[in-house]
């Protein structure tokens, strides 16, 4: 099967197309990602209906084949759990799966999909029963414009993903009569599948000593054209993830990523937890936190900003929630921060955004 480069309108029809036993389509990523989907290369296997580019925040680029039943199941089990099929809103990018998914969903169902800008300023209310996916910067933003909001509010639900939820923002959804449905998932599981903490029926959730994997119908096929990479991270219908959590009160918490966890001058810090303390405090993205290679510490832990704040502000605000070796040691003031196409703090530019603004910043 030869592999379907597509984007915009063509991408609906191209992925119906696809779900019914045509070519595989792969939604157009960015030119960094191309080289992934190796579209001069023919598509073996069988069930493959979709191919989407993925390297998280820091890794490799990766090809991730998605079959034809993995992706029906993947929107059944959506409207199964949300009460129902309805049209679908998609303001997310469509290389990304939280984007492609938005359209697999009306095309299975057999509903409308509808495309809107990423400020969502030109949302309008819907006719009849009707979702749509964000990430969680887009609520944040559309929180501040009550003519998105009263719109936002006439949706059956507004699934929030891609990203952790900042501490407080579904509760200020909620106030303004917005139904937020949180979920948790990957490429690699059709994106989201676990919805507000639970598991879409057929799907599970293992650990792995506090490493979740996910398991059920929604399973990739694997890497295109990356076998070992595959062994490495699908066993059967699990997903072995780089995530670690736990269950509280029967549902899933997912607690940062296994790499997060760094050690500075013989201290473990969750940088995951670190981070969310400093959102709590700073607001979403003013301060991020970064982990890098120090000659006496093994890795410090540092800061960059948006903000007027000064180091000694930082650590100080801070310390009354972190231990002090999860504390920066040094802070640095840029322009802007920088995320990826679906709002996710991408470290491995904000780490060359550190060693290009300078040799030293404030320091303490």
């Amino acid at each position: 099967m030869r592999l379907r480069l597509l984007s915009g309108s063509a991408l609906v029809d191209g992925l119906a197309e696809a779900l019914d036993g045509g070519d595989p389509v792969a939604p157009v990523p960015e030119p960094r990602l191309l080289p992934a989907l190796a579209p001069e290369l023919p598509v073996d296997e069988a069930d493959a209906a979709a191919v989407v580019t993925t390297s998280g925040t820091t890794g490799e680029a990766k090809g991730v084949v998605l079959g034809r039943s993995a992706i029906r199941f993947s929107a059944a089990a959506t409207h199964a759990r949300l009460g129902g099929p309805g049209d679908w809103v998609c303001a997310l990018p469509t290389q990304h799966v939280a984007g492609l998914m938005t359209i697999a969903r009306a095309v299975v169902a057999g509903t409308r999909v509808r495309f809107a800008r990423r400020d969502l300023s030109d949302l309008t209310p819907p006719h009849g029963r009707a979702y749509l996916s964000l990430v969680a910067a887009q609520l944040d933003r559309a929180l501040e414009q009550p003519r998105v909001v009263a719109a936002l509010a006439e949706y059956a639900a507004v699934l929030v993903g891609g990203s952790a939820v900042p501490s407080g923002l579904c509760e200020r959804a909620g106030e303004a009569g917005v139904r937020v449905v949180t979920t948790y998932g990957m490429s690699e599981t059709c994106g989201g599948c676990v919805y507000d903490g639970v598991p879409l029926d057929g799907v599970r959730v293992e650990f792995d000593e506090g490493r979740i994997s996910l398991g059920g119908p929604m399973a990739f096929l694997g890497y295109r054209l990356r076998p070992e990479l595959t062994a490495e991270t699908l066993v059967g219908d699990l997903v072995r993830t780089h995530d670690r959590g736990r269950w509280v009160d029967g549902r899933l918490v997912v607690l940062g990523r296994s790499d997060d966890v760094v050690i500075t001058g013989g201290s473990n810090v969750d940088l995951a937890a670190a981070q969310r303390a400093s959102d709590a405090e700073f607001g979403p993205g003013a301060v991020v936190l970064l982990a890098v290679p120090d000659h006496r510490w093994g890795t410090r832990i540092v800061a960059l900003t948006t903000t007027e704040l000064l180091l000694a502000d930082v650590r100080d605000r801070l310390e009354r929630q972190l231990g002090r070796a999860a504390l920066p040691r040094e802070l640095r003031r840029v322009a802007e921060m920088a995320y990826t196409s679906i709002g996710k703090i991408d470290k491995a530019a904000l780490l060359r955004s550190w060693h290009q603004v300078g040799e030293h910043g404030d320091t303490g």
